[in-house]
């Protein structure tokens, strides 16, 4: 199983309708949300391209936004691939 971590930009949450489609993924096994930080459990990944699409909402209005980051890796060996960081797009 693969975990991908994703650090939610501050003033956002994960929207709701984006929770359940991921959810309805074949390969996504469970979805948590804790405070600002997303966990997208996988199944398994392969050699195969695979994209994952979460949609966020502004709920609180903030000046200087500071990129967030998200780290993908396997849940028995957690030393993780850190992506280094994203920022809103759009924003």
């Amino acid at each position: 199983m693969v975990i991908v971590e994703v650090s939610l930009l501050s003033g956002f949450i994960l929207a709701p309708e984006s929770r359940m489609l991921l959810e309805r993924q074949a390969i996504i096994k469970k979805i948590e949300v804790k405070a600002d930080v997303v966990y997208v459990y996988v199944e398994k990944l392969n050699d195969e391209s695979q994209t994952f699409i979460l949609q966020l909402e502004q709920v609180i209005q903030m000046k200087n936004l500071k990129p967030a980051s998200i780290k993908v890796y396997d849940y028995y060996q957690p030393g993780g691939l850190q992506i280094p960081s994203y920022s809103g797009v759009g924003s």
